[in-house]
């Protein structure tokens, strides 16, 4: 009687064990509660808020009429205007300077992608006289700030005959941009594993068919992410292009915007009209490569 009695006393007490027992399971670590959600969230709000201001401000006082951005008063809402863009696109020489960019960005784009790609590849599968030399020099190279390379790069174009010469603001660009992007490109190859490319090489590739028709493929993150680095290296910079392109012709969006500051004016109409102009080229090319942003910039991170 009592091994009866102490069994159903033992079966009572597990039940009512799992019945409480999810009400007094421990908070795990991601679990968060009411107060912690809803401030999460608040904080999140609050950032994108603080990001989004600039940009909604920016396309706001763009429409705003021909001086309206001198009014405290939101004219937007009452009577809102293209002018600034007509002004900017038929009174000034926006349009020469965004075909310059255009042209520019493009070709440091296509040409530092090319470059990138073969360098990291070559790093990364052979090793060769000169290898630890090319290496280090990589890395160097992106030790020096811009404004120490502008005198020695402009003595070199001026020797070239390359000022004022769309060739010779690509090729400024792109010793700033093939270094990083080689090296990005290197420690993605070196993730991918070498039969590959002994695989293409038994199907009798060369080892430039290899690379070209079997790698290259595999390596589309981190060409979208070498592509967008370029292209924004190129598209807009400031520095290079105030220096190497003078004459008013060549200029490109960096320089050209300058004309709308004077020592005591500024036109905020034509400013803003132009960076909302210049924005929409950068944000195609974003979401162009977007969806690859992500993996391409993590390539790699886990073999060395």
């Amino acid at each position: 009687m009592s091994t009866v009695s102490t069994a159903g006393t033992t079966g009572t007490a597990g039940d009512t064990a799992r019945t409480a027992g999810p009400a007094r399971r421990a908070r795990g670590r991601g679990d968060r509660g009411l107060g912690g959600s809803v401030l999460l969230h608040a904080t999140l709000l609050a950032a994108v808020a603080v990001s989004l201001f600039p940009i909604v401000w920016l396309v706001l006082t763009s429409l705003k009429p021909r001086n309206g951005w001198l009014s405290s008063e939101l004219e937007i809402f009452n009577q809102p205007s293209l002018d600034n863009y007509t002004r900017v696109l038929t009174e000034t020489q926006f349009p020469t300077w965004l075909l310059n960019s255009v042209i520019v960005a493009a070709l440091t784009t296509v040409i530092g992608v090319f470059l990138a790609s073969t360098t990291g590849y070559a790093i990364s599968r052979f090793r060769f006289p000169g290898y630890r030399g090319v290496m280090w020099m990589l890395l160097v190279t992106q030790m020096f700030p811009v404004a120490i390379l502008i005198v020695p790069l402009y003595n070199l174009m001026a020797g070239l005959r390359l000022l004022n010469q769309i060739p010779g603001l690509v090729i400024a660009y792109m010793t700033v941009a093939v270094p990083f992007c080689a090296w990005m490109m290197k420690s993605y190859f070196d993730s991918i594993p070498r039969e590959i490319d002994q695989a293409g090489m038994v199907d009798g590739l060369t080892p430039f068919g290899t690379f070209w028709r079997v790698i290259l493929p595999l390596a589309r993150p981190s060409l979208a992410v070498t592509a967008f680095y370029s292209f924004m290296t190129a598209w807009g910079e400031v520095a290079y292009a105030t220096v190497f392109m003078s004459q008013e012709e060549k200029r490109t969006l960096g320089i050209g915007l300058q004309q709308f500051v004077g020592q005591h004016w500024s036109d905020w109409g034509l400013l803003t009209a132009s960076a909302v102009l210049i924005a929409v080229p950068a944000a195609v090319v974003f979401l162009l490569v977007q969806r690859h942003l992500v993996a391409g910039l993590t390539s790699g991170a886990t073999k060395a």
